[in-house]
């Protein structure tokens, strides 16, 4: 059960998330809803910890941490530096609306990050801002410069995936969009819809999920929203050379 001062703690975030609306997406049957106040171990048929790391449901939310010392001296690669997870339940099309905290540890060339679809499509938030990268981030398809990440605070997302679209609104910050062909191959990526990753050493919180499938039509208002938002022409991503795997 959450204490005053947790449901205190994400008063103002629920305050902006409620006017978060789909923008793209007409929303169809719920498929998780979670707010996290039972304790105790996660549900591995909706939650998958990816390398190694650590999670469990305590205090109100469902709290990531790295991989064990132990673990991660018995890797090659993917040691769970960053507290990752996944949900095998989201549907190929979606909308995804959840709240998350990254708390610690540090910034890197990947992490922290939101991904629909295992490296279909993923948002790396950063203190320069945010970008969002498709296609195992080999090219930047939206950003925002003016989004500056900051540790320990509370991010209200709500995201939609359909077709070759995504939008990806903020609570009091920015919306991203784009369309790429590779968005409509979320069931060719090999992994598990809903992920997210914290930064190096730190930990993660999560709270407040809801996914939901969505119907064939999008929504009315949705040809005059997106002549509104900023587009980016794609720009292809330089990686550094005898960078291992992508993860």
């Amino acid at each position: 059960m959450k204490t005053i001062l947790q449901v205190l703690a994400l008063t103002l975030s629920c305050a902006a998330a409620a006017d978060l609306k789909p923008l793209l997406a007409q929303p169809d049957q719920i498929v998780l809803q979670d707010d996290f106040s039972k304790a105790g171990a996660v549900d591995k048929k909706q939650w998958a910890a990816r390398q190694g790391t650590q999670w469990i449901v305590e205090e109100g939310v469902l709290r990531g941490r790295p991989s064990t010392p132990e673990y991660q001296a018995k890797r090659k690669d993917h040691f769970g530096y960053e507290p990752r997870i996944s949900v095998p339940v989201t549907p190929p099309q979606c909308i995804a609306e959840f709240s998350v905290r990254f708390n610690g540890g540090s910034e890197t060339a990947i992490a922290p990050f939101i991904e629909l679809g295992h490296h279909i499509c993923r948002l790396h938030l950063s203190k320069n801002g945010v970008e969002m990268l498709a296609d195992h981030e080999s090219v930047k398809v939206a950003e925002s410069k003016e989004f500056k990440f900051e540790t320990g605070k509370w991010y209200h997302v709500l995201a939609e995936m359909k077709g070759e679209e995504v939008a990806v609104q903020f609570a009091d910050g920015p919306t991203l969009y784009a369309k790429n062909s590779v968005f409509a191959k979320t069931t060719d990526s090999g992994g598990n819809g809903l992920g997210i990753a914290g930064p190096k050493n730190g930990s993660v919180e999560i709270d407040n999920v809801t996914l939901w499938s969505i119907k064939a039509e999008e929504q009315v208002s949705w040809a005059a929203k997106r002549a509104t938002l900023t587009k980016l022409e794609p720009v292809p991503v330089v990686k550094s050379k005898g960078k291992a795997k992508a993860e």
